[in-house]
């Protein structure tokens, strides 16, 4: 009886993320996790549309004015629904590290104890990776598209461009180098899982290098062959830091 007490006294207490949960828990658990996402998404989008001037300003028509391309809207509430737009796209942006976090807490349970701790390195570090993919598509690959686009093809044909199909292209260039930058932290969890090794990433550096000239090809419509490995060159660099991500990663699984 006394050793009984002895082992209920020294039994560690269960965390959180150690109390074991249904299919049902987890079902009610991602619900709650979107309802939280989407309410910080709701909420940005409003304060963005305070803002909704500048914010066309900056993320529309500085783009095309620098690239001197002209812009026409071609339907009759087309702005209106381009503003709720950006509004929107703004907001998604603006909640990332909530809809990270929430992201990660559903996570979480399936995580060992020591690292659930490092839950808000995640959150930032996904959310840093992700705001630089968007940094550098609206500083370097939206000017190269734009100026390509607006200056392709015989002068006798004037390039104008439907505000739609305008914006667009901007959330997919911008959307895809955000996922593109993801990289890094794809890497590590892939190696945390045991799914990815660096040695694996080493023997196909040169597969992967290919792979990355061709989609700097795809995401630049441009045919300046120099505009198309300025794009490559920083996907090269995320490749070698997820190897050092994953040669790290794999050393703490050891």
């Amino acid at each position: 009886m006394e050793s009984d007490e002895i082992i209920l006294v020294n039994k560690e207490e269960p965390g959180p993320g150690d109390v074991e949960m249904s299919f049902l828990d987890h079902i009610e658990e991602l619900r709650w996790r979107i309802i939280y996402s989407l309410a910080g998404i709701l909420l940005f989008t409003i304060v963005a549309w305070i803002f909704i001037d500048p914010l066309v300003e900056i993320v529309l028509l500085k783009p095309a004015r620098d690239a001197k391309a002209t812009l026409q809207n071609l339907k009759p509430f087309g702005q209106l629904f381009l503003y709720v737009q950006v509004a929107i796209v703004t907001g998604i942006v603006a909640s990332l590290p909530n809809i990270f976090f929430q992201l990660w807490r559903f996570i979480a349970p399936a995580l060992k104890k020591r690292e659930r701790k490092y839950i808000l390195w995640i959150v930032f570090f996904s959310t840093f990776c992700f705001l630089a993919g968007i940094a550098f598509a609206y500083f370097f690959m939206l000017p190269l598209t734009m100026k390509f686009a607006s200056q392709f093809g015989s002068e006798a044909i004037k390039n104008e461009f439907a505000i739609d199909e305008y914006m667009s292209i901007i959330i997919s260039v911008m959307l895809a180098a955000g996922v593109v930058f993801e990289l890094p932290m794809v890497s590590f969890f892939l190696s945390k899982l045991g799914i990815l090794t660096p040695a694996f990433m080493k023997k196909y550096r040169r597969h992967s290098i290919i792979i990355i000239l061709i989609l700097a090809a795809v995401l630049t419509p441009g045919a300046d062959p120099i505009s198309q490995l300025i794009l490559a060159v920083p996907l090269v660099l995320l490749y070698e830091i997820s190897i050092f991500i994953s040669r790290i990663s794999s050393k703490r699984i050891d």
